[in-house]
């Protein structure tokens, strides 16, 4: 039974194959790109279940991709493949929205499992009928629509699972190993900071002013509480 499809972007062939052969060998349908511009028509043209992105790439560069993936597919998982293992690499490339960070030289096999992981995460947020409404915020559980004040607010599949699991534990703490479990999954390989990374970016975007968020309060010491009321972290 096929896995899904993905779009593997490594502009060095024998890694590209190596990638390949280990995702067709556990049932993925695997479609090739070596250069940006081919993996963006890629995208458009045969709708991958994820991606695994390379940063350096002749023709253009892997953020500026992971970044126009992410602002046309905003539910798209990406999971980022490079060389580049900094921790500044790391933050930017969850900062631009991909989902996973994974640093050569790689094992193929956990490349697979992180995969296999990140599809999971992503598909098991299941429609419902009815929506979760807090305060300004409306959460269509079926469309996968996140709203403010009416207003639509582009946020990626990992930023939808971070919001329902917020809004089905209202006022309550949870810790960061709570989130990285129930979001990102028991076996999630991956760093722990990417938590802290999508907090940041969830707060851009529902928070008037992010540096003194009224809704999705830090919890010092302990992780995080989204706040329908005004209670005092």
């Amino acid at each position: 039974m096929e896995e899904g499809k993905v779009l593997v972007v490594e502009d060095e062939l024998p890694i590209r194959k190596l990638i390949s052969f280990n995702l067709q060998r556990s049932n993925f349908h695997v479609l090739e790109a070596g250069e940006g511009k081919k993996a963006l028509e890629l995208v458009k043209t045969e709708n991958p279940s994820i991606v695994i992105l390379d940063l350096m790439l002749p023709d253009m560069d892997g953020f500026e991709i992971c970044a126009k993936l992410r602002e046309e597919f905003p539910s798209l998982p990406i999971i980022i493949l490079s060389a580049r293992g900094q921790d500044m690499d790391k933050i930017m490339g969850l900062e631009l929205g991909a989902d996973d960070y994974i640093v050569k030289p790689f094992n193929p096999l956990e490349l697979v499992a992180r995969v296999r992981t990140v599809l999971r995460r992503t598909l098991l947020v299941q429609p419902q009928i009815q929506n979760k409404r807090v305060g300004p915020f409306t959460l269509e559980l079926k469309t996968q629509r996140f709203y403010k004040d009416n207003n639509l607010l582009k946020i990626t599949a990992r930023e939808f699972q971070l919001i329902k699991l917020f809004f089905d534990r209202l006022n309550e703490p949870i810790t960061r190993d709570q989130l990285l479990d129930e979001v990102w999954g028991v076996n999630y390989f991956g760093d722990p900071k990417t938590v802290d990374v999508h907090i940041r970016r969830l707060r851009e975007k529902i928070e008037d002013d992010p540096s003194q968020p009224e809704f999705l309060k830090t919890i010092w010491g302990y992780g995080y509480c989204f706040q329908d009321q005004g209670i005092e972290s």
